[in-house]
């Protein structure tokens, strides 16, 4: 495909949490110092910041956006598209797209995973679909047709078609995609971002061979979770 280009920005926290994390924090400090000053004792505030500290140091976690790149070969391989754990390596019959079977792979990301999405190929971003639905609990096999999604599909250099569905859970109710359709896409770069606990599913074609097993975890444009023929 040419030279490869990045594009990616050194971004620590992630800028889908930049303004919620700014206007709950001034905020917090503003109800803080409140207590501080106008109450007798200063039990309430400690109970405060105890509590809603750790609520606001456990959403900068959740929206923290590590630096990557993916060192080794990219051809033909599939890279995870988000840190979270397998919960799925099986044959689907895939019937909004490509009408067979497929093989999917699929990723549970907890509360506590980085929710950042990479690509997990390099090619051509044929489609980009945002489809309403319920909020089944992410790890569910039925999440991945009924809950609300979006799909990417990409076309690589060799000519797979691969399709990503970003899905959103019971509590996670916003999915961001970046990715455009007509424009190419790489590794390294995010293709999205899913609040709270979610799931990504990648179908691929059925002679890709699998090199992750249910239960391992992954980490997101670095664990290695196919090679294409």
């Amino acid at each position: 495909m040419g030279k490869r280009i990045k594009k990616l920005k050194k971004i620590r926290i992630h800028r889908e949490g930049i303004n919620e994390l700014t206007l709950s924090a001034i905020v917090l400090i503003l109800i803080a110092l409140i207590l501080w000053f106008v109450l007798d004792t200063t039990i309430p505030f400690w109970i405060f910041v105890a509590v809603f500290g750790f609520a606001w140091m456990t959403a900068l976690n959740f929206y923290r956006c590590p630096i990557r790149y993916f060192n080794g070969d990219t051809d033909k391989m599939v890279v995870a598209p988000a840190d979270g754990k397998i919960v799925v390596v099986e044959e689907v019959d895939e019937n909004e797209y490509f009408h067979d079977k497929r093989l999917m792979i699929s990723i549970f990301m907890s509360p506590f995973n980085v929710h950042a999405n990479w690509f997990p190929v390099e090619g051509k971003v044929k489609l980009v679909h945002h489809q309403n639905g319920n909020y089944h609990k992410a790890w569910l096999p039925k999440a991945s047709e009924e809950n609300e999604h979006a799909d990417v599909l990409i076309e690589t250099p060799d000519g797979h078609e691969i399709l990503v569905r970003q899905i959103a859970g019971a509590v996670a109710r916003r999915i961001v995609t970046y990715a455009k359709e007509d424009e190419y896409c790489f590794i390294d770069e995010h293709m999205g971002f899913i609040k709270l606990g979610s799931r990504v599913d990648v179908f691929l074609p059925l002679d890709a061979k699998p090199r992750i097993a249910i239960g391992q975890p992954t980490v997101g444009d670095q664990t290695v979770i196919a090679k294409l023929s």
